[in-house]
């Protein structure tokens, strides 16, 4: 639906948040809907709490993690199974992503392919004092706390983002 171009690479390397490396720290000043974006980090906040949300593909650093290391499903009301190429935003992906915070109960998202890019969705749809973790390789974990600029900026980068921007828009509900 959406793919990533190349000349928009460099805006994602700066953490759009604070960056945190202990989960309970990071948790006082989270909200909720707390949206989990990638396995790591996922791991890390199931050692405090389960996030609403969380999209995990079974890797770190395009490195494919043991088993003993990825999340379990059974922290989670419900599991959802997406195909998502890298650097791409697909449909399925963007559908189950709107769906999910739009639920009362917890859901994982198991992503077939790549989750990198759902913490942009995640910010331009959740709603005001939610968060959205995701990681910062080697650094720790960003944490966003979703307010009306953030929300903007993440829905001015869709927009930048190659392929079917109103099809995109329309299934988050945008």
């Amino acid at each position: 639906m959406l793919q990533l171009p190349e000349a928009l690479r460099t805006e994602l390397k700066e953490p759009v948040g604070p960056l945190h490396t202990d989960p309970a720290e990071l948790l006082t000043d989270a909200g909720r809907p707390l949206v989990a974006v990638g396995d790591v980090v996922t791991n890390h906040l199931l050692r405090e709490t389960t996030p609403d949300v969380a999209l995990v593909d079974g890797q770190t650093k395009r490195a494919e993690l043991p088993a003993d290391e990825r999340v379990e499903s059974e922290a989670f009301d419900s599991v959802v199974h997406v195909e998502n190429p890298a650097a791409t935003l697909s449909r399925d992906l963007l559908a189950a992503l709107a769906d999910a915070l739009e639920t009362d109960t917890s859901t994982l998202i198991l992503v077939e392919g790549e989750e990198d890019l759902a913490a942009v969705p995640a910010i331009a749809v959740a709603p005001d004092g939610a968060s959205v973790v995701y990681g910062q390789p080697d650094e720790g974990m960003v944490h966003v706390r979703v307010d009306g600029d953030t929300r903007a900026a993440m829905r001015e980068f869709l927009a930048k983002m190659e392929g079917d921007r109103d099809g995109a828009a329309d299934v988050l509900g945008l």
